[in-house]
């Protein structure tokens, strides 16, 4: 499973689906699903972004820890057009100049898996990608609207 490590508040955003987009200076050809792992620094810049006031952010979920897989999503696509100065539709969540990597299907964890975590895209190791899995196969997954009680583990694995 691969994993890209996010600071907070953004991976509690990411988890929570207010935030369907994660700004990167590097795009990347990996495509389906991607752990995201709350890494052990804080934005703090982000805590006062009014995006995250917006969503309500709070220090108290579980999904806002640190040092741990907080979520897995879908990573459906990159957008590139941003690093060349065009413009997209990306959302509010979209910085300039910057890789818009589009997240999908956000199935946070009922509880942080703890990880040091890693630069980059990097690989979780086999026992902690089958606790993740387990613990998705266990939680309570709330369905799309239109779409049957499974539509996001279908999701995650398309």
């Amino acid at each position: 499973m691969q994993v890209l490590s996010v600071r907070q508040p953004l991976a509690w955003a990411i988890a929570r689906g207010h935030a369907a987009v994660e700004n990167r200076g590097w795009a990347t050809s990996h495509r389906g699903v991607l752990a995201i792992h709350a890494s052990m620094r804080v934005d703090l810049e982000s805590v006062a972004s009014p995006l995250v006031r917006a969503a309500h952010w709070d220090p108290d979920d579980p999904v806002a820890a640190i040092g741990g897989i907080v979520a897995v999503v879908r990573l459906s696509g990159v957008c590139a057009a941003a690093v060349s100065g065009q413009e997209c539709d990306c959302g509010a969540w979209a910085r300039p100049a910057a890789y818009h990597w589009q997240l999908a299907a956000p199935q946070p964890l009922p509880r942080p898996v703890a990880e040091p975590g890693g630069p980059g895209l990097w690989e979780l190791s086999p026992a902690l990608a089958d606790e993740v899995t387990r613990m998705l196969a266990t939680a309570a997954v709330p369905p799309q609207p239109d779409q049957g009680p499974d539509a996001t583990r279908q999701a995650l694995s398309a």
